[in-house]
């Protein structure tokens, strides 16, 4: 299957391609992560020849984001990662962001959870959304279903998504592929001219 999208209508959407999570001295490093390094890098762009929006997005944690918190904790489930100001929040050089590509800054797996993000869509009359990234199974699958039930179309790259294993990415994209989304592989996407 392969999809043909209007450019203009189209954002990528890149999910937390950050030292953390992809470089080897990242605290929640994953192999898979750094792997799809660059196949991100090759559908952005593609996607950005096209004309197509891009946006990254950086999960940051401020050191006191989780004091007090009644539940939810991302530090008792994962220790302290990607801190505010650190090198590890950064994108991965590989990944080069150009001045109009739009970076949301985010606190949990959502993109869409207390962000502009669906505001800075909306107002570009963007639909679709090409969705790559890490973790599967985490702030991939949440972003992609957040934007299902926002009314956006999430296509899930499988080729260019990273997981801790590979059973969390065929999990996640088999729960997509079902419940919100498409999955595609990279060279399935094209741009109307």
């Amino acid at each position: 299957m392969s999809v043909t999208l209007e450019p203009d209508r189209t954002a990528v959407i890149v999910v937390d391609m950050q030292n953390g999570f992809c470089h080897p001295d990242g605290a929640l490093y994953a192999p898979g992560s750094e792997e799809v390094i660059e196949p991100v890098a090759e559908l952005v762009d593609h996607a950005r020849d096209a004309g197509a929006r891009i946006v990254y997005t950086r999960d940051v944690h401020p050191p006191e984001q989780f004091d007090g918190a009644h539940y939810y904790n991302e530090f008792e489930q994962w220790g302290e990662h990607v801190l505010e100001d650190s090198w590890e929040a950064e994108i991965v050089d590989e990944l080069d962001v150009h001045p109009d590509d739009h970076v949301v800054e985010k606190h949990t797996y959502d993109a869409f959870y207390n962000t502009e993000l669906e505001g800075w869509l909306n107002a570009r009359g963007i639909d679709d959304l090409v969705i790559c990234g890490t973790l599967a199974n985490v702030c991939v699958l949440h972003t992609g279903g957040s934007a299902g039930l926002r009314d956006f179309r999430p296509l899930m790259i499988e080729d260019c998504i990273g997981a801790l294993e590979d059973d969390h990415h065929e999990y996640a994209l088999d729960h997509a592929a079902w419940l919100f989304g498409e999955v595609l592989a990279g060279d399935e996407i094209a741009f109307a001219p």
